[in-house]
């Protein structure tokens, strides 16, 4: 089956999300009055316990060596909303150039990663995990810096958790969210 890739991307660019119902194959576009926001700028922060673990260079970060892996690694969970046709359209989108894999791997094994869709100057992030410790927070960290050095504007979490407010996320309003979705669409970013 193929999508329309330039709808979804359309659909992305006006703030929606795409996400299927728990236990169903069916897709539906959502937005939210409120969105969480990883900072890109001084309110990005991390535990401390991490900083030993970047300082030790125990992963080696990647960019889509393992595309599939990831959407499989953060679809891998009890509860997902990542149903096998959210896959698919992930993949079209990652082959049409939309959509990235940010990765950390310990040898030849992925560690963790995170899956996202680039627009413009927006890294709009649809989920995250980790198969070793520390694999995920280490990608989130260092995307953070590849965003910062190649101009992006917005690292959307979509979603408040616990896991991302240790790293200052911030929730805004649907009203500030597009504002910001509006500029960081004016820009050109790529991640490479």
């Amino acid at each position: 089956m193929q999508f329309d890739i330039p709808a979804i991307i359309q659909g992305y660019a006006k703030g929606y999300f795409l996400m299927a119902n728990e236990g169903e194959d069916s897709l539906g576009w959502y937005s939210s009055r409120q969105r969480a926001l990883v900072p890109l700028d001084d309110r990005f922060r991390y535990p401390k316990s991490l900083r030993k673990v970047l300082n030790k260079e125990h992963f080696r970060v990647e960019i889509n060596r393992d595309f599939p892996g990831v959407v499989e690694g953060c679809a891998n969970r009890e509860t997902t909303w990542i149903s096998p046709q959210l896959k698919q359209i992930y993949w079209e989108l990652y082959q049409a150039g939309w959509a990235y894999s940010f990765e950390t791997w310990q040898g030849d094994e992925l560690a963790g990663g995170l899956l996202g869709i680039v627009i413009g100057g927006a890294f709009i992030g649809e989920s995250m995990f980790y198969r070793i410790a520390n694999g995920s927070k280490v990608a989130l960290v260092k995307l953070v810096e590849r965003l910062r050095s190649r101009g992006f504007v917005l690292l959307d979490a979509q979603m408040a958790s616990p896991h991302i407010d240790r790293f200052g996320a911030y929730i805004v309003s649907d009203r500030e969210y597009q504002a910001l979705l509006k500029k960081a669409l004016q820009r050109q970013c790529s991640l490479w």
